[in-house]
């Protein structure tokens, strides 16, 4: 039963991870685990808002297997440069998420030397 259901998770990929994170962290079994990770996840947009979270991983991570993240990060930082946005107006916006101190200092880090 377990080699089953981990097969399925293998089979969704990392959105399989992150469902089963969320599923495992709401505090319910079964349908209600479901739903309330899906809400959890789509934030003000719910369930569906969760769906299309999953499915967003879907293509961030098929694209990392495909060209590695050095290649994404340095398109991307390319690609807000086209619409106009500095380097350091983009270093301001990574200073203001929620994340750790050590990947804020990676990402001005890959900043810097692409």
């Amino acid at each position: 039963m377990l080699d089953k259901v981990v097969t399925k998770i293998v089979a969704l990929g990392v959105p399989g991870l992150v469902l089963l994170v969320a599923m495992a962290a709401s505090g319910w079994a079964g349908g209600a685990a479901i739903v309330t990770a899906l809400a959890t996840l789509g934030g003000p947009a719910g369930m569906l808002g969760g769906l299309v979270v999953l499915g967003i991983l879907v293509l961030i991570s098929n694209a990392l297997a495909k060209y590695g993240f050095r290649k994404i990060f340095e398109a991307s930082v390319r690609k807000f440069e086209e619409k106009g946005m500095s380097r350091e107006e983009i270093i301001k916006k990574v200073e203001a998420y929620p994340i750790s101190k050590e990947l804020k200092l990676r990402i001005k880090n890959l900043l810097s030397s692409s």
